[in-house]
């Protein structure tokens, strides 16, 4: 079935509100004004036009017709072909050198996505299994209920893909979850590597992801063993500034060169 022009959805909207076009330049002109801005203004003659034409309106217009049709500003961007929630791979698609806090928003909260409901009782937590097999039922479920979980505490971070300071630990093109209520240096003893804390810190010209040390009033950012980087040294508090403890990583193990037909494998070289 062909989708309906937008052109005759507006005029559709309009007419099952039982306002004229006049009474829409009315209420638009009430927004301008609050706003203090003409752009809101939408006229007769202009909105007659939009609804017997494919002419595309202006972000302000779109929002005056937001608010007087009593539609989410995301469906009528949606109408027009511009779906926000596409942000999310397009930034995934063009992936950026150096190391920066990322964000995860939601523009529309009622829109659902799959999400297991019911897990299978009888699947066991200590075997390694495929979540299809793991999962008994699916449903959609609201984004709104998504965000209940503790995403409120939590900042994500992208590993440049550049940043080799943890590698390969943490490996470049990498995303992180930050708690930011984990701001302090923890002087305590680890065991591991795995069980040592990653702190995403903020300095004055970018990011960086790594192991931290403090040294009187010094912040050390110390690098994998492994690692081609060498340890960097900044002013706590002043040139630098951590944002937050690394609770979770998303990590591809392998990429399309390291799978290659008779490829070595070779570390970068030390910066």
């Amino acid at each position: 079935m062909t989708p309906q022009p937008p052109n005759e959805v507006l005029k559709e909207l309009r007419s099952r509100l039982g306002i004229t076009t006049r009474d829409v330049a009315e209420l638009s002109e009430k927004i301008a004004e609050s706003e203090g801005n003409p752009e809101f203004q939408i006229s007769n003659a202009w909105l007659t036009q939009i609804e017997n034409s494919d002419s595309v309106p202006s972000i302000f217009k779109l929002y005056s017709l937001s608010a007087i049709y009593r539609l989410k500003f995301t469906e009528l961007l949606r109408l027009y072909g511009l779906d926000l929630q596409k942000l999310g791979l397009h930034q995934l698609a063009a992936p950026l050198p150096h190391t920066h806090l990322a964000t995860l928003d939601v523009y529309d909260a009622d829109r659902t996505i799959s999400f297991p409901v019911r897990f299978d009782r009888s699947f066991d937590l200590d075997n390694t299994n495929l979540l299809s097999r793991i999962v008994e039922l699916w449903g959609e479920v609201p984004i709104a209920l998504i965000q209940h979980l503790d995403i409120r505490h939590g900042q994500y971070g992208y590993v440049g893909l550049q940043d080799f300071t943890l590698y390969p630990l943490l490996r470049p093109g990498s995303f992180v979850q930050i708690d930011s209520r984990a701001r302090r240096v923890q002087p305590l003893r680890w065991r591991t590597e795995f069980d040592r804390p990653i702190y995403f810190v903020e300095l004055r010209d970018g990011y960086a992801c790594s192991w931290c040390d403090l040294l009187d009033d010094q912040l050390l950012l110390l690098p994998h063993p492994l690692s081609p980087c060498s340890a960097r040294k900044f002013k706590y508090r002043i040139d630098a500034e951590i944002v937050g403890q690394v609770t979770g990583v998303a990590m591809r193990l392998t990429d399309a060169s390291d799978s290659a037909p008779g490829g070595n494998a070779r570390l970068p070289r030390r910066v």
